[in-house]
Order: structure tokens, then sequence, then C-alpha cells
């Protein structure tokens, strides 16, 4: 076991023990290469194929599932735990973070890392595999969460909920079901909770963002566009240039509204 200067026990990084737990679960049977090229078809359907989305387009396949797993989760993981940090929304007084189509669980999972003590997850997803995957990443994380498989249309979220995110979900909604959810988010702010959207830079990717800035600007919230050092876990970074993905700096643009 590592110790630390004085001897002791060194503290187990949750993070660093879930990306080797992803690395160990994904190239047992699949090679790099193999996800790689997963990699870059998954790449094209989130940039040229958008409108298969909504239809599980993105998880359509062992190897699109691995390269997800490896490559788009740790990415989104370390975005959303930099926006947390960066607006001061970790801390105390978290009981329960709400995932809104929590895919693989990462961005409840960074922002209740952030909480000290940590706080229970509720994540809300519909892809069974997705949903699967989210309920291992809590557990490699070691933090306490349930999963239910559930469509966003029809969502209603606990009142118990002290926090709220949507991380890369709302850009893939129909415009019914995303003014649905984003009257809900503002629901739940107005019950206290802290709210938190995360997507996409490209303006391509979210054409109904300024209407959505607006909304949180009127409640009190903030917008934000951010860039981040590219400081990926090694197997994330090994794949996106094997992928041709190489990105100098992560981007991504979010809203949040701070508990009232």
């Amino acid at each position: 076991m590592p110790v630390n200067d004085s001897g002791q026990p060194a503290p187990v990084d949750a993070a660093a023990a879930w990306f080797d737990g992803l690395e160990s679960r994904y190239l047992a049977d699949l090679r790099p290469a193999e996800v790689a090229r997963a990699l870059r078809a998954l790449s094209s359907t989130y940039v040229e194929r958008r409108g298969r989305l909504a239809h599980g387009a993105a998880l359509d396949g062992a190897g699109k599932r691995a390269a997800f797993a490896l490559f788009y989760a740790p990415l989104h993981f370390v975005v959303v735990r930099a926006i947390v940090r960066a607006v001061g929304a970790g801390g105390p007084m978290l009981d329960v973070v709400a995932d809104l189509g929590c895919g693989s669980g990462v961005a409840g999972a960074a922002w209740a890392l952030e909480g000290q003590p940590h706080p229970r997850i509720l994540g809300i997803e519909r892809h069974p595999w997705a949903a699967d995957e989210a309920r291992w990443t809590f557990r490699a994380l070691g933090l306490d969460g349930d999963v239910r498989c559930g469509d966003l249309a029809r969502v209603r979220l606990p009142a118990r909920a002290s926090a709220v995110v949507t991380a890369y979900t709302a850009n893939e909604l129909s415009d019914e079901v995303r003014a649905a959810l984003l009257r809900e988010l503002i629901a739940a702010h107005a019950r206290g909770a802290r709210v938190l959207v995360v997507e996409p830079i490209a303006k391509s990717a979210a054409p109904w963002w300024a209407g959505w800035a607006a909304a949180v600007r009127s409640e009190g919230g903030r917008e934000d566009e951010w860039r981040f050092p590219a400081e990926l876990p090694g197997i994330t970074a090994r794949l996106g240039r094997s992928a041709g993905l190489d990105p100098r700096e992560l981007t991504a643009r979010s809203l949040y509204l701070a508990n009232r």
C-alpha cells in the first residue's frame, strides 16, 4: 500500500483508480486499435450525424460503448469536475445530486466527489447499458448512488435533491422535451437546489442555448464558457491520439444556479 511522507497510508485517489478500472474493464476483450476505430466512428456520429443520437446510435455496439467509456466518459468527468470547482458548487450542504440523462454517471459522480461528505447520487438514464455503466461507475468511485431507467420527457425530480446536473444531454433532446426539462430545472432551483447544465461549446450543437442562458440569468444564475488544460488519463489520451482526437484544451459551456 502506498504511504505518505509521515509513513501513514496515502489516501486513495478514487478517480485514478476508476480510470485504471475502466482500462481493465474494456481492454480485456478489445484491442486499443479496435477501440480507436470505434472512437472515430463515434466522434463522426456526434459531429456529422447528430440526428441519430436520439435513437441510441452512439452506443450501438461493443466497440462504441468501449470508446465512450474510455474516452468521452473520462473527458466529461474531468470537465465537469473542473467546472464544479470553478463555480464553487461543491462543499457542504449537499445531500442528493440528481443527474438527469446521466449516461455512465460521470457528471453526478464528479460533483458528488467534491461534496464533503459525499452526497448520494440519483441518476436518470433511458439506455440500459448506460444505466448499468453508471451503477458500476458509482461503485468504482466509492459513491452511494442509484440509477433509474426513465425518459426525461416524464421525469419529475425528487424534492430532496439538493443539486441537479444535466451534462451533454439537452442537445440530444427534442425541442418539446428540452423545454420541459428547463422548466423542471428552474422549479428545482426554486425549491432550493443548485443546478448545473454543461454542454459542448460548439454553437451548432446547441442552437437553443441563448434561450436557456436568458432563463437562467433571469433567475440570478451565471453563464460561462470554459477552456481547461487537456489533462486526461493515460488511456484516454492515447486513444484520442490514435483516433485523431488530441485536444490541446478541453472546452465546454455551462449554466449555474447557486442554491437560494
